[in-house]
């Protein structure tokens, strides 16, 4: 029997990035669908859920992308809300890669060094992949401030994070030189994940840093988010400190895409939210 993927998309326009890699984890046939809402999941969920017997149901699968956490987070908690007894498939959130792109980049930083009671930064970290990031580095131990421009929006970013994952993050502002020294104080990690193209540091800012033990830059764009760290840098040494850049730990996210694509067919009631794609993103590097 084929193995079915739907790609529910928020966005107009569903994104081929996803398609091809779910491609590449095994499904037969992916199904997009774009402008996907709450309101409008229930259908495609039943369609999904009542057509198989339940020997069958695993070769269905759900997979919600789309370029906002929110409304991602709301499609998946509609899914979830339809299913009943074992009346359910597989369901997968990546809202813009943020659960791969953050499990691949902490699993990498937890593998050079014990996060209990470090401190992390996470810069302009007001967005998905900054947010889920800063969730898995403080169940790992750390302490982790969330950056952004604006101390609200971090306070807000901060706020949702809690009331998600119930944990505790550190909003801070960042948005100017005086501000940013502030924040980079005591850092022992660092993580940028900025809008592609913008620069967050100076290489003059970070090199001498004594605390500072490694750095991840998860913009790919010139110019990268930070200066001095190359695009392909994986455990690279520069002044000391370990760097990985984008593509550093970007094959290694796309691994562990992958593999949570596979999982879906293995059972019909998995579920891969940040928690879930973190632990696989960690097993995954210990088999190494």
């Amino acid at each position: 029997m084929k193995q079915i993927l739907f790609q529910l998309d928020t966005d107009p326009i569903p994104n081929t990035f996803d398609t091809v890699v779910a491609y590449d984890g095994g499904a037969d046939h992916v199904s997009c669908r774009g402008n996907v809402k709450p309101s409008t999941v229930g259908t495609m969920v039943d369609g999904a859920v009542f057509t198989r017997p339940p020997k069958q149901k695993k070769n269905t699968a759900l997979f919600v992308t789309g370029s906002n956490m929110g409304e991602g987070e709301a499609v998946l908690a509609s899914i979830r809300n339809h299913f009943f007894g074992d009346f359910r498939v597989s369901v997968m959130l990546d809202s813009n890669g943020s659960n791969t792109t953050a499990a691949a980049a902490v699993a990498y930083v937890g593998r050079h060094i014990d996060l209990r009671g470090t401190r992390a930064v996470v810069l302009a970290g007001t967005g998905p992949v900054g947010q889920r990031a800063g969730v898995m580095l403080a169940q790992e131990g750390a302490e982790v401030v969330l950056s952004s421009r604006r101390v609200d929006r971090a306070e807000t970013a901060c706020e949702a994070m809690h009331r998600r994952f119930k944990v505790d993050l550190i909003p801070a502002a960042a948005g100017d030189p005086a501000a940013l020294r502030k924040v980079l104080e005591g850092a022992n990690v660092l993580l940028a994940t900025g809008a592609a193209g913008v620069q967050l540091l100076h290489e003059s800012s970070w090199r001498d840093l004594p605390d500072l033990e490694i750095l991840l830059d998860a913009n790919a764009t010139p110019p990268l988010g930070i200066e001095g760290i190359d695009l392909m840098d994986r455990a690279t040494e520069r002044h000391g400190k370990l760097c990985y850049g984008a593509i550093g730990f970007g094959s290694f996210k796309l691994e562990v895409h992958r593999a949570c694509i596979a999982k879906l067919f293995e059972s019909n009631d998995v579920v891969l939210d940040a928690p879930e794609i973190f632990a696989l993103a960690k097993e995954m590097l210990a088999a190494r």
